[in-house]
């Protein structure tokens, strides 16, 4: 009851300008990929136009089903209690409760979608997960952004948008190593545990938050489990350079810092570009450095 408590205040936050005021749109320039862009242009204008019309707007999505979806993404309505009210995708799904719903790796996608909602560092409410494609059976990589409305009639929903087999943003990874870093601020080195979790939103796909000091890995980016003696300022990549270590070097305060480096490709066996980001935390008396890397973001 917390958890929706605060999402309801957040969606009463989100429109006090008032239902007769023009919304700009979504700022999407810290994206690299047109295709993420879309989905996100695409879920707030849905988000819009449900604000402005409410439940009733509900019968206008499944009388245009074929409107929200594409080849590419398709789009979902939720009330706060976790009620799929609407989804392109899977029609199935309507009238279902969704709150206990976890994808193969046993992660609660409520859950998830609820602590992004919250989150100011996220401001589209990014969520990773592995779920089923329309008509499929395999499940797949999923990337999907929400926004919280608080419609003019006073109903508040969750409006979201999921893309199957998604490019990797480094946007994507900045949210979550700084939201990792921002609860270890606020609760402790306890967050470390969470944060080791294979299980939690700080692992999906290829992607590990992993937290280190000078001398140990407290959360490894590659094993499960922490306090691993090595270090990973000594770490070398493909082209002979030290990529955390000169990534340290580079932060100033808190302020997050990128670094690209060269790894071997694992199926071409040839080296491509990495990129890793990177943010220092002190947690009593403790100086502890969080990151995660990805693939380096490839023209659009």
């Amino acid at each position: 009851m917390k958890t929706v408590r605060r999402l309801w205040l957040l969606a009463i936050t989100a429109t006090l300008a008032g239902c007769s005021s023009q919304p700009r749109g979504p700022n999407t320039s810290m994206y690299q990929y047109r295709d993420t862009r879309d989905l996100v242009s695409f879920v707030w204008k849905a988000a819009e136009f449900l604000r402005e019309y409410g439940l009733e707007g509900i019968h206008d999505l499944r009388e245009n089903r074929e409107e929200y979806r594409t080849p590419d993404y398709y789009l979902y309505v939720y009330d706060m209690r976790g009620n799929a009210l609407f989804h392109a995708g899977m029609p199935y799904l309507e009238g279902r409760n969704m709150g206990q719903m976890e994808d193969h790796r046993g992660r609660n996608i409520q859950n998830m979608i609820s602590s992004a909602l919250q989150d100011s560092g996220n401001p589209h409410g990014w969520v990773h997960y592995s779920w089923w494609e329309p008509e499929g059976f395999y499940p797949v990589p999923k990337s999907s952004c929400h926004f919280l409305v608080l419609t003019c009639g006073g109903d508040s929903l969750i409006v979201g948008g999921g893309m199957d087999y998604p490019h990797e943003e480094r946007e994507f990874i900045r949210i979550l190593v700084d939201n990792a870093a921002d609860r270890i601020l606020e609760q402790g080195i306890r967050v470390l545990e969470t944060i080791a979790d294979p299980a939690s939103a700080y692992s999906y796909r290829d992607v590990k938050v992993f937290v280190f000091t000078e001398d140990t890995v407290l959360v490894s980016p590659v094993l499960e489990g922490g306090g691993v003696n090595l270090s990973l300022m000594s770490a070398t990549d493909t082209a002979g350079n030290r990529p955390f270590a000169m990534a340290v070097e580079k932060l100033e305060g808190d302020a997050g810092v990128w670094q690209v480096f060269l790894a071997r490709d694992r199926y071409r066996r040839m080296p491509e570009k990495k990129i890793l980001y990177l943010r220092r935390v002190v947690s009593a008396g403790d100086t502890l450095y969080l990151g995660a890397v990805t693939d380096m973001p490839e023209a659009p």
